[in-house]
């Protein structure tokens, strides 16, 4: 995984002066927080690996904080929407969200992330690194990755679906692009639920999705075919197909990292004390062993290490730093 430098909220006196002593004024001793039910927008539609992780975490925290915490979904732009709305939520501790960062890591005129989004968000903790799974659908002639490529060099291209603009789906998909010397029409889906029911109506060729039970239990159906994963190495699961990497296109060897989000302007308290439930929420060997078996990667740790992430990912693709 790649190291990725550090960002921070804005400080306390870049803030506007209202907001600042709003502030102060607010719940900074975290002995005090919570006050009452959270809630925790998952940044894509029910249904798919995120949705799952969420719902774990969120059932782990509860049981920590002794208050409810309540899982909604507010999909679309890959994620950005939710963050967006995040961002406008009161400063308090009480809503969070649940999202891959590469939507806060996007150039600024594109899905409504980048820079501006990530100035008005506080990364709290990482939660889990998740592979990508190429997978060819039945409408796709052949099998392996070669079969991907001679789709893309036919009159009429290939289809590739995606669970939105800019996500790490996408960008695997542009990578593979640039080198197939061919075309590929791009099917954008709001999250990973209808996109993987349209994939076994064979409605595109290629998709980009997670390695997850579902997918799992299609590849060895035979409904999907595994095309190449996005990983440092070869999965467990999947022993026989290989890396991006291995197949010559390194740029295109990525994976998604999800992580949980507080408004910018939360108490420092609060976030730390968000930061040390989480963390030990996230050691429960009963939600580890849920991750690890969709082939998730369990994180956790700082949110300045979150941060540092965020910010190396972003500059990875030519956007300003903060």
């Amino acid at each position: 995984m790649i190291r990725r430098r550090c960002w921070l909220a804005a400080p306390l006196l870049r803030w506007p002066l209202p907001a600042w002593l709003g502030a102060v004024a607010g719940p900074l001793a975290a002995a005090d927080w919570p006050t009452g039910p959270l809630q925790l927008v998952v940044a894509y539609p029910p249904g798919g690996v995120s949705d799952a992780a969420a719902r774990a975490l969120a059932e782990r925290l509860s049981a920590r904080l002794n208050v409810p915490v309540l899982v909604t979904h507010r999909a679309g732009a890959g994620g950005a929407l939710a963050l967006a709305a995040l961002a406008r939520a009161a400063p308090d501790g009480h809503t969070l969200c649940f999202s891959a960062i590469s939507p806060l890591t996007t150039p600024d005129s594109q899905a409504g992330g980048g820079a501006a989004l990530r100035a008005q968000l506080a990364p709290v903790m990482s939660v889990m690194a998740t592979p990508v799974l190429v997978a060819g659908t039945t409408a796709l002639p052949g099998e392996g990755f070669e079969a991907l490529l001679a789709a893309a060099r036919r009159p009429q291209g290939l289809r590739w679906a995606t669970s939105g603009p800019q996500t790490v789906g996408h960008r695997v998909l542009e990578a593979v692009e640039a080198v197939a010397g061919g075309r590929i029409t791009h099917v954008p889906y709001k999250g990973g639920g209808q996109q993987l029911t349209d994939a076994l109506g064979a409605q595109f060729e290629v998709l980009s999705t997670n390695v997850g039970p579902l997918q799992l239990g299609h590849l060895r159906s035979g409904r999907l075919k595994a095309l190449a994963v996005g990983a440092p190495a070869r999965l467990p699961v999947l022993p026989e197909v290989p890396t991006l990497a291995e197949l010559g296109v390194p740029r295109a060897n990525l994976v998604s990292l999800f992580g949980i989000f507080a408004p910018g302007r939360t108490p420092p308290a609060v976030l730390g004390r968000l930061n040390a439930e989480l963390n030990a929420a996230l050691q429960s060997a009963d939600l580890r062993a849920a991750l690890q078996a969709a082939d998730n990667l369990p994180t956790g740790g700082s949110a300045e290490d979150f941060g540092r992430r965020i910010e190396e990912e972003a500059r990875a693709r030519g956007q300003p730093q903060r």
